[in-house]
């Protein structure tokens, strides 16, 4: 059974454009997601997806200079750049995972895959249908067969958002959620306003490893809750919901 990560990135972010390229202590933000990647187990290979607008080349060429394989396609039909990326690379089942989350968990990756590898009658597998982890460390899996049928009828912020046609109907789709104890998902590492880098480069400034590898999340998680003020950088930013794209 074969895994392939599909980290989706673009620049055009409306609170913080070029986000996935801003700098986070040495490194881009979108080199910090596919370190993570690569130091997953259970994964065969990962590949950015990213749209044709010009202004992604810049990510298409970070991309390529990371090693990784690019998929360009639509800007705002990101469903479709993950049913490219399936034609293109054959996995069984592929691990969406954002550019703008660059202290994603390998182990939590790890997990997700292997969870799936031992339950492959599942179509999704994810950390998010009980939201237990700070919102930033996401992991999702879907199988290949379950995109495509999935963007078979899927339609408005169902493109967008990729997975939320297969989460949204329990009935149609064998769903299989991983949770974390204690929970911590009041807590934000995401990035997509200026707040949220300020946070994030402050964090990564006071974990265990700093910069020289990804974080674990219990690592995360324990600095967060030791430093009320670094979690006060930017708890005033609200999420978007789905419906806001």
């Amino acid at each position: 059974m074969r895994i392939v990560a599909v980290i989706q990135a673009r620049t055009g972010s409306t609170r913080l454009p070029g986000k996935v390229l801003e700098d986070l202590h040495g490194r881009s933000v979108l080199e910090w997601v596919v370190r993570a990647a690569r130091s997953a187990t259970g994964l065969d290979e990962v590949v950015v997806a990213t749209s044709t607008h010009d202004s992604d080349t810049a990510v298409a060429d970070l991309a390529a200079s990371l090693g990784c394989p690019v998929v360009r396609g639509s800007e705002a039909d990101v469903l479709q750049r993950f049913v490219q990326a399936v034609d293109e690379h054959r996995p069984d089942a592929v691990v969406r995972l954002t550019a703008d989350c660059p202290l994603l968990d390998p182990e939590l990756i790890g997990a997700v895959a292997g969870a799936w590898r031992g339950a492959p009658e599942h179509d999704y597998v994810s950390t998010v249908l009980v939201r237990s982890l700070p919102r930033g460390l996401d992991v999702e899996l879907a199988t290949a067969d379950a995109l495509r049928r999935i963007d078979a009828t899927a339609t408005g912020h169902d493109r967008i958002h990729v997975t939320s046609g297969l989460y949204a109907d329990p009935d149609t789709y064998r769903l299989l959620g991983l949770t974390v104890t204690p929970p911590s998902n009041d807590l934000r590492v995401t990035l997509d306003t200026p707040e949220d880098l300020e946070a994030l480069r402050s964090l990564v400034a006071a974990l265990p490893g700093g910069a020289s590898r990804p974080p674990r999340w219990r690592e995360v998680v324990s600095t967060l809750r030791s430093r009320p003020d670094l979690v006060a950088i930017n708890a005033e930013v609200r999420q978007k919901s789905l419906e806001d794209g």
